[in-house]
């Protein structure tokens, strides 16, 4: 499977914020966004834009669904928002439907994803957020399949480089 990457650096959470909402804008269905990177790392921020993008009413605001597990939101496509954070086994994520979930025609966001990195379909958009300073994020993007590359084609030509 081609493998196609592009590194952004966010000076702020409105930065993050708003390559999310373009991620968003863009999203196809049945796209899976698996989201890496320590605590406070700008992963939740990231999701609220794609949100957004999606065009999840303003009014709902997003949350990371770190206690509920996974958070649905209606949108163009609509939007399952997963946190792995406490899951500790496959077998819970059975139990929620993980699998059901990433095969719909909609859009999933699993935070911290490399958790359970085997679970994930082969064909993912992987962004990992590294902190820099206080401000500062590198947002590493990699696509596996086409529906990711195309993304990352999109996202070259508005954020650069």
């Amino acid at each position: 499977m081609n493998r196609n990457e592009l590194h952004i650096t966010s000076s702020s959470p409105e930065e993050t914020f708003r390559l999310g909402a373009f991620l968003g804008k863009h999203v196809t269905s049945g796209s899976v966004i698996a989201l890496t990177g320590e605590l406070g790392s700008g992963k939740t921020c990231l999701a609220q834009g794609i949100a957004r993008g999606l065009g999840v009413p303003e009014d709902l605001y997003v949350t990371s669904p770190t206690y509920t597990i996974v958070n649905d939101y209606p949108g163009r496509l609509h939007l399952f928002h997963v946190d792995l954070y406490r899951i500790e086994n496959i077998a819970e994520l059975t139990e929620i439907g993980l699998d059901e979930i990433m095969e719909r025609d909609d859009v999933t966001v699993v935070e911290w994803a490399e958790k359970m990195i085997e679970i994930l379909p082969e064909e993912r958009l992987f962004i990992s957020i590294a902190v820099l300073d206080d401000h500062r994020r590198n947002i590493l993007m990699i696509g596996y399949g086409q529906r990711a590359d195309n993304l990352i084609e999109r996202c070259l030509v508005e954020f650069g480089s």
